[in-house]
Formats: structure tokens, sequence, C-alpha cells
């Protein structure tokens, strides 16, 4: 890496959902930069009150509201819950369709005023940590001339350019530790529990949380083939006739894991149409575990003449903010690191990844985002993969007679 530069102070924002060892990255990257002599300023709540900034109000920015100056009090806080800076889901670019549109003072004024909000903080540059969405964000700043390094964060793994995120494991560990409560509730009263875990565009939590928790069956996008309607009769089709060769094996009980991404590829008529502020699909709100539960009751009913037991039950919001694996709170804090060691290089414009040695890594921003759509490149668990043959191999299988 290039020669370190010298710098005074830098601002750290955290935007999108919470993840475990949020506090870790915020905690190592605060700690390197005190340790350098310089000032780290917290900002509150993503990019919410920066957004709205304006130079002739002097409200616009109060310290201890919009943002604060960290200090070593951080020391201590790697495997604290939470996010000490708070988050949000602000989408200061919705805007901004393409490169051209960056340069429209209408579509770019709420970026336009981070930038300008970041000067009047007089910070030499803003680290983010987010998910593809806040990745985005943190590219049209660079276009505009921002100095900006991106921390990758989301539970779901499915970032490109990095092989495991932060929070991940430990949402994998939450989610199986629910899903064996279940088994055991199943098989005390004879009955099944149809699982909806989060994962918008990839299986990598349904599948791990769904192998370490003994699920009898895991489904995610990637078991549909590309382009193709979700087949609802299909999967329903399926998991009754489990449930029926499970009883011939004198097995009553188990757990089906839903990965909450199929609400994208729902028949239209079911589809969710509620967004959030960046027009991503409201995945909860569809509740296709319900839709599937519901239906395999009915299938097992019409095929066997009498009812069976099956739960429908939504894992979310309980597993992003639980007490973070070791794992998770080494990788943070490594991020976190990485993230200065970037900023000392000079290395604006790039996203911290590692690799399999924990060794730092700069993925430049052009790398990781398509510059026609300006989406975010995402990273899906390939069929045919070891970990996706892993999770068929443990799938239920009909005992050999």
């Amino acid at each position: 890496m290039s020669k370190k530069k010298n710098f005074s102070s830098i601002a750290i924002l955290f935007s999108g959902g919470p993840a475990p060892s949020a506090n870790a990255v915020i905690s190592s990257l605060t700690l390197s930069l005190l340790n350098e002599r310089i000032k780290p300023i917290g900002i509150i709540r993503g990019f919410e009150f920066l957004e709205d900034f304006d130079l002739n109000n002097p409200y616009s920015l109060i310290e201890g509201v919009h943002y604060k100056y960290l200090d070593y009090s951080v020391s201590g806080m790697r495997n604290k819950k939470g996010v000490l800076l708070k988050t949000s889901r602000a989408n200061p670019g919705k805007d901004i369709k393409n490169l051209d549109d960056l340069k429209d003072p209408e579509k770019n004024k709420r970026l336009m005023n981070i930038i300008e909000a970041l000067k009047y903080l007089r910070a030499d540059a803003l680290i983010t940590i987010g998910g593809d969405d806040t990745l985005k964000t943190a590219n049209y700043l660079r276009h505009l001339g921002g100095k900006v390094i991106h921390i990758p964060k989301t539970i779901d793994n499915d970032y490109y350019g990095i092989p495991w995120t932060f929070g991940y494991w430990t949402a994998v560990e939450e989610m199986s530790k629910i899903l064996l409560n279940l088994r055991a509730d199943a098989e005390a009263t004879d009955s099944y529990f149809v699982v909806e875990l989060m994962g918008r565009k990839a299986g990598w939590l349904t599948y791990a949380a769904g192998i370490a928790g003994e699920a009898v069956k895991m489904i995610s996008l990637e078991d549909i083939e590309k382009g193709k309607e979700l087949d609802i009769d299909g999967i329903v089709d399926e998991l009754s006739e489990i449930i029926i060769q499970r009883e011939r094996d004198f097995k009553n009980y188990g757990v089906f894991c839903i990965a909450e991404g199929l609400a994208e590829i729902l028949p239209e008529k079911l589809r969710p149409k509620e967004t959030d502020k960046h027009g991503n699909i409201i995945y909860g709100k569809a509740e296709i575990g319900r839709i599937i539960a519901r239906a395999t009751e009915k299938a097992y009913h019409k095929k066997m003449g009498r009812k069976k037991k099956i739960v429908y039950k939504q894992v979310g919001y309980e597993t992003r903010s639980g007490s973070p694996v070791s794992f998770d709170v080494v990788l943070g804090s490594m991020l976190g690191y990485g993230a200065f060691k970037l900023m000392q290089a000079n290395k604006f414009g790039h996203m911290v990844s590692v690799d399999e040695n924990f060794n730092i890594k700069a993925i430049p921003f052009d790398e990781l985002i398509d510059d026609k759509t300006l989406l975010t490149k995402l990273r899906n668990v390939p069929q045919g993969s070891d970990f996706y043959e892993l999770k068929e191999s443990l799938s239920y299988r009909p005992l050999i007679k």
C-alpha cells in the first residue's frame, strides 16, 4: 500500500439493519484512529440527519444529537449488543438512476448535503459501515468527490468481495438455537414447524441455520430455477410427501426452513407490494412461510384424510442483535482496523475485505458495482457447490428398506 497520509478527523457512519459485532467494528476503528491522534466523529442514525443538512440552519447538526466525538470509552465494547451509533435506512440517493443523474442538482441534493455536512464537521473522510444499499450511496459520494471507504455489513453473508460478513455466524447461532427448540417442541407434540428465515437474495442463512438446527428440509432462491416463478404447489406437494414418508419411518415431527427471499418470485397476485426506502421488497409482509404452511396442511389432509398440525413461525429481528460469537468479534475488529489501514494508504473508493488468513484486502468500488445499473453485485450459494450439496445431503431421505 502507498505512503500513509495525514488526517485530523474521520467521520464514521453505520447504516441499514443492525448486525452482531457492529460495535466491534466501531470500537476497533475508533481506537485505531485515536492511537494516531486522529479525531473520530460518530454520525448518529446513518445518513438520516446528514442528508437534510442545511448550512443556514444552526440546528441541523447538533453535537450529542446528530453526531458525537468518540473517545477511549469505546474500549471494552466489542462484545456489546446493538449499534453504538444507532442506525436508519435513509436513502439519500433515491433519485439517482444513472451516473448522469449525479450531475443534476435536484437529484443529487441530498448527497451534496452529506458532503457539505462533512465539510462543516471538518471531517477529512467518511467511513461507512453497511449493506449493499449503503455501498451504493458510498459510491455516489465517491463520484461527487467525497473521500469514502466502505466496510461491508450484512447478516445475509451475500456480499460480493468478502468470504464472510461480520454478524453472519452469530445470526446462524441464534437461528439454530431457535430451530432446535422448535424441533424439540415438534417432537413432543407430533407436529411440524415451517420457519421463515431472513435472507433477501441468498440462502446462506437458511442453509447454515437449517444444518445446525437439524432441519428436515431447507429451501431458498438457489433451489429455484433462475427466472422461474415460485411453484408453491410443487413445494407443498414435496413437503406433504416428506411428512407422510417420515410417518412411515415413525418420525411424526420436524422443522422446514424457508428463506424469506422466496417472496420475490411469488406469483404476481401474492407478491408483496410494500417496499423500504431503498425500493427493496419487505419480504416479511408477504409471510411466504405462512402461505406454505397452510397449503401443506391442506395437502396433507387431502392425501391422508386426517389433520396434521403445521405451525408457521417467522424468525428475523431477534437474530440481528444477539451476543456476538468470537469469530464475528475478531472479523469485525479486523474490518474496523482494515478501514483505518486503507485510510492511511489513501485507498478511498475501496471496500475493506479480508482473505482466508484475515489479511486485509482493498476492493475497488468499480469491481463491486455495475457501472450501468449502479447496483451492487451479490453472492449466492452456487448450486453444485460443496456447501449446497451439504445441505442437500443432510435434508431428509427415506429410510432404505
